[in-house]
């Protein structure tokens, strides 16, 4: 039997040749700055492509052969643009057929799925329609004020209905059916249950971090109440502690990493201090559980090329799930982001041109607009949200980074232990806090604390100079002209650590290079 799938070409045929950069199996999109070998092995994916071309085939109504494909790549998936005899179709989740099931959104339909990777495709996989319209992200530079503010207006409405739906417990999204325990399953629609929670904040699924760290968290819901949720938090941050040996060789940690003997006295001090935050009836009446997107930024939302403002598509909701709204309450999308005021740089010329000055005013008016528009509809339209968003973030902060401690370090989590216990009595929490530092042990925090900023500026500095994100991703066409500036900027750092190393500053060179982020030297 023929290929059901492009491999070769001639002229005049409706095909396209395979190449290295079409490989199905790799990530061909970029490299990375860390860790490139592990990154790119652990995206090297085997299965039967010409088998997924076959399902698709059989999944979309009067196609008969995929004509051409175009592989898309994001951080966690692979997406294939299928072009049938008979039009485009997606092969890449249950959320959004729950979520397209109860309320009005576009969703695209999925046509076939498969979560068994012993079907004959070899790989879970789903078959999706195709995606009207343009990427938002691809959109929004040529939009006008008023079109920004509408779209952002029909973006944040959106959210309301997706907040309107209600849950018993919080965790994912199961069909009833499901091959789960019982007790792992709370019913709360006909044909559906909230199961255990599957998204990355209780699976240990990024490269590498199997070996580190072990499996997943022991205890990923469901959760009937923030109390547990909060137990499931504390138990994943324990979970994602390394053993010794693995700690030692792993990075030979800065004093601000903190030990492993310290990360388990702040998870158990945490447990007791998000024990009591739970009792609040503040906090309570703000986590109420809600299922929102957690990735709704513009490069997941498509939008009409006539007419902007009409959004035409939703993307990329693989990691959806119920949690407790505060998670949500301070969330900013890109499209609605607080304006950026620039500092101001007396070496540059363009500040004392009019038309780059004005240009900037707007800039800053237009975005400031999206933001009070979000703001809004956030606040005053969406009941389950409001609670959360009037109360003051600092509530929330452990709720965010309690299961990650090890990998932002001890200073991280120690910082909002420490803002939380000295707000405890003016945000008119009951009782004492649970933890109370030393004189000995904030002067020793404050040490630690200047570190971990310093380490958190850098990493800043080179994501904005070489355009990459926490990973060191860059894609190929940039990868030239990025490691040559990477290198430079690293012998720039080690130079500037000599220097001060030489006056007897606290920065040596062994220390500057510990704290560069990236191994691509």
């Amino acid at each position: 039997m023929a290929h059901p799938w492009p491999h070769s070409s001639s002229p005049g045929e409706d095909q396209q040749e395979l190449t290295t950069h079409d490989n199905p199996h790799s990530h061909t999109g970029g490299r990375w700055l860390n860790r490139d070998k592990l990154e790119q092995s652990s995206r090297h994916v085997i299965f039967d492509f010409s088998a997924l071309c076959e399902q698709a085939i059989r999944a979309c109504p009067g196609a008969t052969k995929v004509v051409k494909y175009e592989k898309q790549e994001g951080r966690f998936n692979r997406v294939f643009l299928l072009t049938m005899d008979n039009g485009p179709w997606y092969a890449n989740s249950l959320v959004s057929r729950i979520v397209k099931s109860k309320i009005s959104l576009p969703i695209p339909k999925i046509l076939d799925w498969n979560d068994d990777s012993s079907n004959p495709t070899g790989t879970e996989y789903i078959i999706q329609e195709h995606v009207a319209g343009v990427p938002l992200h691809q959109a929004w530079p040529t939009m006008n004020m008023e079109q920004h503010m509408l779209c952002t207006k029909a973006l944040s409405l959106i959210m309301k209905k997706m907040a309107s739906l209600d849950f018993p417990a919080y965790g994912s999204i199961y069909f009833a059916d499901a091959p789960l325990h019982p007790d792992a399953k709370i019913p709360f629609e006909q044909g559906f249950c909230v199961g255990p929670h599957c998204s990355p904040v209780f699976w240990n699924r990024n490269p590498g971090v199997n070996e580190h760290y072990g499996g997943p968290s022991p205890n990923c819901g469901p959760w009937r109440d923030l109390t547990s949720y909060c137990r499931g938090l504390i138990d994943t941050g324990f979970s994602r502690l390394p053993k010794e040996a693995k700690a030692a060789s792993s990075r030979e940690s800065l004093p601000h990493q903190g030990s492993i003997q310290d990360h388990i006295r702040l998870l158990k001090i945490t447990q007791e201090v998000m024990k009591k935050l739970a009792e609040d009836k503040r906090i309570a009446d703000a986590a109420t559980p809600v299922l929102l997107h957690p990735d709704f930024h513009k490069r997941n939302i498509y939008v009409s090329p006539d007419d902007p403002t009409v959004i035409t598509g939703l993307i990329d909701w693989q990691s959806t799930s119920i949690e407790p709204a505060l998670t949500y309450a301070h969330e900013t999308p890109d499209f609605a982001a607080v304006p950026a005021i620039p500092e101001e740089d007396p070496s540059d010329n363009e500040q004392d041109d009019p038309e780059v000055s004005k240009q900037k005013e707007q800039e800053l008016k237009d975005a400031s607009i999206c933001h009070q528009t979000y703001d809004v509809v956030m606040t005053a339209l969406i009941p389950k949200l409001r609670p959360a968003r009037l109360l003051d973030p600092t509530f929330f902060r452990l709720f965010h980074y309690t299961h990650t401690t090890w990998r932002d370090s001890a200073a991280a989590i120690r910082q909002d232990l420490i803002e939380l216990s000295a707000s405890w009595q003016e945000l008119g929490l009951e009782g004492s806090c649970p933890y109370s530092p030393t004189e000995e042990e904030l002067k020793q925090h404050a040490r630690d604390y200047e570190d971990f900023e310093a380490v958190q500026a850098l990493k800043s500095w080179l994501r904005n100079t070489l355009d990459t994100n926490s990973d060191g991703w860059i894609p190929n066409d940039a990868w030239d002209a990025a490691s040559t500036t990477h290198r430079a900027a690293y012998d720039e750092w080690i130079q500037t650590a000599k220097e001060a190393e030489a006056r007897g500053e606290d920065m040596t060179v062994a220390k500057a290079d510990k704290m560069w982020p990236f191994d691509a030297r």
